[in-house]
């Protein structure tokens, strides 16, 4: 009789540990430009579709130019067995960019963005006082034309 919230952490608790204890140990697959590494959890031999690699005896970690796909194994602790499927898209003059690489650079740039925007900002104030201009006290006024002013024009017909 373990009310609701006690029986919700032991089953957390109890998932946790047994997942924990079910972990096997990770390949790992690196692909640098055309080099692929493979890394078996433990010191093993390594077998790929053809059979036995030859120059690949009880090592960690198998190296080779990537030409095309395959299947890999290593085979560990007399019958344990780890898999790799290898396939994907190498080149020469490729680089690789990790997801924090990335994010430092797109954080880099916001950073330099804003220092410029505050620099233009700054510079671009004007030194005089905030007010509407003053209009000129010459007789350049451009406001509507008045009766008086609009009878000094005299219209003469065209003759061409």
């Amino acid at each position: 009789i373990l009310s609701m919230g006690v029986q919700a952490v032991l089953v957390v608790v109890l998932l946790g540990i047994a997942t924990t204890m079910a972990e096997e140990p990770q390949g790992e697959v690196e692909i640098w430009r055309n080099q692929v590494k493979l890394t078996c959890p433990k010191e093993g031999k390594w077998i790929d579709r053809n059979g036995p690699i030859a120059d690949s005896s009880a090592n960690e970690t198998y190296t080779f130019s990537y030409t095309s796909k395959g299947q890999y194994r290593c085979e560990y602790d007399s019958l344990k067995k780890y898999r790799f499927y290898v396939e994907g898209n190498v080149c020469e003059n490729c680089f690789e960019l990790d997801g924090n690489t990335l994010f430092m650079v797109i954080v880099g740039d916001l950073l330099l963005t804003i220092i410029m925007m505050v620099i233009v900002y700054r510079c671009s104030k004007k030194k005089s006082p905030a007010g509407p201009p003053q209009p000129s006290k010459g007789k350049t006024s451009l406001g509507p034309i008045t009766d008086s002013q609009f009878r000094q024009f005299t219209f003469l017909p065209w003759m061409g």
